[in-house]
Parts: structure tokens; C-alpha cells; sequence
């Protein structure tokens, strides 16, 4: 084969077959949809199951976003179905010119149909993936939308995204709005089981995004003693004000008032809200159009630039600075801060891998004006907090100094620069990472039976003592000064730190993709595995991002009669057994209780808890960032009552006084 004579060779193989214009298959309408539904949106687990309301609701969001609906309402039904009803204008059901039907069926079952498209009806509109309700309609076994508009009540049905009759007339109103029930379809969905929890924490976050908005919740499925339905109602009079307080509820406040501003520049609606805490952390979160751009993106750095810029030149004009050794950087006028950033873009352009960061360029600028407007003016408005968060930027660059020095260490005797690795770690002899997983286990004799019942191949143990650092309440250099931390950091392979940026991660070296918290199935355990979460959560962030962060799940009892036996993960499987072999009666001779990983023979601890083929892992992921944070803030905090809530809420089993 020459270079400009490419010589192609026939595949007379009987695998080719024959490629011609037959073999190219055109999907109409949703049938595309339905073929690749992980495409339109990103899964058919359980966040691809929640996607769907999302994609309705926003279509009522941006009713409200136009000024033409005040209410929401969601209901999730006993069959798992999900309703959504608004009080806006209703969906068009006129004749659409083009397609030739009612423009409810093109909005329906047509593909990037609606109004959002047309500036005239929507200055801004949310929605990430833009397949909007028509890609419900198309995984869903059976929707009915009713529309109430014009003073008549318009309703069609469609099983998997095609109608099942025209669009009819049935009935009068004198209201306006738009009525969806979907069904999911299980052919579809591997998970078809909604969580009351993650709709409830999104339909709150969409309160807070636009004030003056309700919305109610409600699970039909969860009915008490009284007859009535869980159900709660989101409203917020002062937005972003209201969320920048609920994400901080369970910290200690700097500051007396909230730092504001709801303004346009550039012609972009920026609406930002700011507070500080005496805690160590930042907690940044970004919008745009109510999507949370958990990448961040141009808003994001517009806001950091303008916070530095702006506090550092009032710090340096007050004098306070005068005595400082060393150079004051962006993140010490971060320590501590809270913060929700969120605005409106007509053409938003999204990018990153998840497409949740924002690309547009004039963004920033808006964003950089209006941040520097807003603390100029409240700086010089509130002296005595501007005093507090002055000292705060002092302490944090000194603690920042401190933690350089400890993270220098830590690294310097990282496998990156030539160093061993920790002592107790019992390394896989697989050097690929993609295939390497790492369990981090409670103590060294669990440790040592793990070690034993490993595969040697690509399963490396590393045993930690004890209970580690509650990163959630220590300063930055204790953090890089625990031995414990220090052999996780050495283990995984991982930098952290760099002179612009003192949390930021480098994750290209990281050993183990798949990083495993194996603790005992009981309280302590429990405890420990948040503690590791929270550090996670605090300094590995983008760990947990890319997907790399497990829960083991052992179980807790080893049931036996006779020759049966049967490992059990939750009292209910115990007492399903007994029913089925015990006749009822719990034997003691029968049953034993794992109280710790140790109590577990190799054999055993590999087959229910490490062997990938009979293993349950739960893979840690973010659905809602401002959600975990303010779990973290309140599980590893000094605020007892609402943990103790959160415990007795949440837990499967729990020894409250322990």
C-alpha cells in the first residue's frame, strides 16, 4: 500500500454480509428513544428514573420563569406513578400548521418540541439534556396529560410515546395549567422505584432558586396512622437569602446579615448570596437557568475573581494586613464561605463531562461586576462583619501555611516522589488501575482476615486504626498531619494542593478505581464509614465525582436449620427466614450475629462482602451537592438533636445512646 494509493480490500468474509441502503435503519418519531434511552437521559438506573419528573417539572419551572404560574404540586402514586400539575397556561392544543395535529401531541411525541425554542414565549429555560417531556412520554408505559386553557379541559393518552386517541375535549374550567401522569416502563428501567428523599431535596433546592414559587410534594405510597399522605410545601420569600441559611443551619455564623444581591449585568439576571462560618470549609454552588452546574464553569470563576479582588483591596486599605508575613491567595478568602450563585442565560453552552459546566465568556464579567458592587457596598455598610471576615482571611492563610508544610511532607514520601508505600498495606499485584480496588478496612483484625480472603491479583487492604480525623472540625494541617489520612493519601497515589489552589486534586496518578469502605455492620461501623465519607467529601470531592468511591455491604446474620443456611443483610430478611424455616420461632442455636468484620472467617468475608460475583457494593455519588453538604455539616458537627433526628429517620438499626 502506497501513501497515496490507498488499496481497499473487499470483505468477502460471510461475517460482512451485505451493507446497502437496506442495511440502514431509520427510527421514527420517539422510537430512537426507546432504543438508546441512556443517551437522552444518562442512565436507566435510578438518576436516569428521576430524570424524568425532572424534565417535567422543569416545562412548569419555566411557566414560572415567564411569570405565568405560582404553584407546583407532585405527587408520586401508589404505583409509582408521578403526576405533575401547574397552575400556567397549559400547553397549547390548537392546530400546529406544520405538523398538521394538535401542538399538545407535537409537544408530546415529537423531539425538541416547544416553546422554549421560541424567545417570544421564553426569555430563559431550564432543562439540561433538552429532550423535554416528549422523552418521558416515550419511556413511560402509559401518560395522560389533561390541559386546562380556554375555559375547556383538553386530555390525551399514549402508551410509549405513541397516542392512543386524538385529543379530546372533557369538560369545562375557569382555571389554566397542565396536568401529566407518567408511568415509567419496566422494560425499560432497571430501577423503577421512586425515593421520595432525592425529589424532595430537588423540588426544595427549586423553591429557593425562584422565591415566591410553591411546591408540594406528596407520597401516596406513605400513608400514617391518621390516613394521611407524607407531603411537605417548599416556598421561600427571599430565595437564595432562605438557601444560603438552610445549607448553613448547622454551622456556627461569622457574620450577623447575609451578603446579597439580585441585579442584571451585561444582560445577564445575576442572583448571588453569600455568608461566612467559622468552619474550614468552602461551599460554593453554581446555577444557571435553576441547573446545577456542579463543574462550575464561567459564573464560577467570575465570582472567585471578584470575591479576591474585592476583599483583598478593602483588607489591604484597612490596615489589617500590615503585619502579615506572607502572601494572602484566593482560597483564604474562601475558608469558611457559603455561597449560592445562580443566573439566567438566554444561549446557555454547556461543557465538561457532564456537561454541567458553563462555557459562555460574558458570563463572567456579570458575575465579577456584580459580586465587586455587592461587598463594596456591604463591607463599608457593616463594619463589624467586615472586621470578622478580615481576621478569618488571617487565620485561614496562616492555617494555609501550616498545611503546606504538612502536605509537603505527606507528599514527599508518596510513591510519586519515590517513597514506599504505608506499612500496613497489602498491595494487588495488578498494576492497571481500571481493574485494581483498594478496601479500606476498620482495624487490623478485620485487616488480617481480609488480607486472607482477598484475591491477590487486584484487591489491596489497607487496615485503619480506629475511628479516623473528623475532618468536618479539624484545621487544614491537623488534617495532613494524621497518620491515617497521610497512608490513605500515600496509598491512593493521589497530590493535593497546588500554590493557586490548596484542595485541588490530582487524580492522575490514582492507583485504584475502585476505593471500597469495608467497616463493621453495626453503629461504630456506621460512624466510621462517615467519618472516611466526610474526608471524601471535604478533600477527594472529585474521587466521588468519578465514580470511585464504594460501600461494602456485609451482612449481619448467618441463619441456619439444618442443612440450610442463609447469610442475611437486614432484620427482615432474618425474620422472612424464620418464618419460612422456623415456622416463626427464632432459634439461638440457629442464628449468628456478626458484630465485627473479624468474626468472619476469610472464606466467609470473601464470599458475601469481596467477591465480585456475589458482592453488594453501594457506590457513593452526589445527587444533590448543597444537600450533602449540609448532612455532613450536621452529622459530623456539635449540634446533637438534629443528628440524633437524622439517625432515627435513617437508620436501619441504631443504638441511640451509643
Amino acid at each position: 500500500m502506497s501513501d497515496n494509493n490507498l488499496d481497499f480490500k473487499p470483505d468477502n468474509s460471510p461475517e460482512g454480509g451485505d451493507y446497502s441502503a437496506n442495511s440502514i435503519q431509520v427510527l421514527e418519531g420517539l422510537e430512537a428513544v426507546r432504543k438508546r434511552p441512556a443517551m437522552y437521559i444518562g442512565d436507566v438506573g435510578a438518576k436516569g428514573l428521576h430524570h424524568l419528573v425532572y424534565e417535567v417539572i422543569d416545562n412548569s419551572i419555566d411557566e414560572a420563569l415567564a411569570g405565568h404560574c405560582d404553584f407546583i404540586e407532585l405527587t408520586i402514586n401508589e404505583d409509582n406513578s408521578i403526576t405533575v400539575l401547574d397552575n400556567g397556561r397549559g400547553i397549547p392544543v390548537d392546530m400546529h400548521e406544520k405538523e398538521g395535529k394538535s401542538a399538545l401531541e407535537v409537544v408530546m411525541t415529537v423531539l425538541h418540541a416547544g416553546g422554549k425554542f421560541d424567545k417570544g414565549s421564553y426569555k430563559v429555560s431550564g432543562g439540561l439534556h433538552g429532550v423535554g417531556v416528549s422523552c418521558v412520554n416515550a419511556l413511560s408505559i402509559k401518560t395522560v396529560v389533561e390541559v386546562h386553557r380556554d375555559g375547556s379541559v383538553y386530555r390525551q393518552e399514549y402508551s410509549k410515546g405513541k397516542p392512543a386517541k386524538d385529543v379530546e375535549v372533557c369538560g369545562t374550567t375557569d382555571k389554566t395549567g397542565t396536568w401529566i401522569t407518567f408511568k415509567p416502563d419496566d422494560s425499560i428501567f432497571i430501577e423503577t422505584e421512586y425515593k421520595y428523599s432525592t425529589l424532595a431535596d430537588r423540588m426544595r433546592e427549586l423553591a429557593f432558586l425562584n422565591k415566591g414559587l410553591t411546591i408540594r410534594v406528596t407520597d401516596l405510597r406513605d400513608i400514617d396512622e391518621n390516613g394521611e399522605a407524607r407531603s411537605e410545601k417548599f416556598y421561600s420569600d427571599e430565595g437564595l437569602k432562605e438557601f444560603v441559611q438552610f445549607i448553613d443551619t448547622n454551622r456556627e455564623q461569622l457574620i450577623e446579615n447575609i451578603i446579597y444581591t439580585n441585579t442584571e449585568k451585561n444582560g445577564v439576571p445575576v442572583e448571588i448570596a453569600v455568608t461566612y462560618n467559622t468552619s474550614f470549609n468552602e461551599n460554593i454552588y453554581s446555577y444557571v437557568n435553576n441547573i446545577s452546574t456542579i463543574e462550575g464553569g464561567t459564573h464560577l470563576t467570575g465570582f472567585r475573581r471578584g470575591l479576591t479582588r474585592t476583599l483583598k483591596a478593602f483588607a489591604e486599605k484597612s490596615g489589617m494586613l500590615s503585619k502579615m508575613k506572607f502572601e494572602i491567595n484566593g482560597d483564604d478568602f474562601r475558608e469558611g464561605l457559603s455561597a449560592v450563585i445562580s443566573v439566567k442565560v438566554a444561549e446557555p453552552q454547556f461543557e465538561g463531562q457532564t456537561k454541567t459546566k458553563l462555557g459562555n465568556s460574558d458570563v463572567s464579567l456579570a458575575v465579577d461586576k456584580a459580586v465587586s458592587e455587592m461587598l463594596n457596598y456591604f463591607l463599608e455598610e457593616n463594619p463589624k462583619d467586615a472586621k470578622a471576615i478580615v481576621n478569618k482571611v488571617i487565620l485561614a492563610a496562616t492555617a494555609r501555611h501550616a498545611a503546606r508544610k504538612a502536605r509537603e511532607l505527606v507528599q514527599r514520601k508518596s510513591v510519586l516522589t519515590g517513597g514506599g508505600l504505608p506499612g500496613k498495606l497489602a498491595d494487588c499485584s495488578e498494576k492497571d488501575p481500571s481493574v485494581s480496588e483498594i478496601f479500606l478496612v476498620e482495624g487490623d483484625s478485620a485487616g488480617g482476615t481480609a488480607k486472607q480472603g482477598r484475591h491477590r491479583a487486584f484487591q489491596a487492604i489497607l487496615p485503619l486504626r480506629g475511628k479516623i480525623l473528623n475532618v468536618e472540625k479539624a484545621l487544614q494541617h491537623k488534617v495532613f498531619e494524621s497518620d491515617e489520612i497521610k497512608n490513605i493519601f500515600t496509598a491512593l497515589g493521589v497530590t493535593i494542593g497546588t500554590e493557586e489552589d490548596s484542595k485541588a486534586l490530582n487524580l492522575s496518578k490514582l492507583r485504584y478505581h475502585k476505593i471500597i469502605i469495608m467497616t463493621d455492620a453495626d453503629v461504630d461501623g456506621r460512624h466510621i464509614n462517615t467519618l472516611i465519607m466526610t474526608f471524601f467529601f471535604r478533600y477527594m470531592k472529585d474521587l466521588i465525582k468519578g465514580g470511585h468511591l464504594y460501600i461494602a455491604a456485609p451482612p449481619l446474620y448467618l441463619m441456619r436449620k439444618g442443612k440450610v443456611e442463609q447469610y442475611c443483610w437486614d432484620d427482615r430478611q432474618r425474620y422472612e427466614f424464620v418464618e419460612k424455616y422456623g415456622g416463626g420461632r427464632e432459634d439461638a442455636v440457629s442464628i449468628q450475629r456478626y458484630k465485627g468484620l473479624g468474626e468472619m472467617n476469610a472464606e466467609q468475608l470473601w464470599s458475601t462482602t469481596m467477591n465480585p460475583e456475589t458482592r453488594t457494593l453501594r457506590q457513593v455519588t452526589i445527587e444533590s451537592a448543597a444537600e450533602a453538604d449540609r448532612i455532613f455539616s450536621m452529622l459530623m458537627g456539635d449540634d446533637v438533636p438534629p443528628r440524633r433526628d437524622f439517625i432515627e429517620q435513617n437508620a436501619t438499626y441504631a443504638n441511640i445512646d451509643a
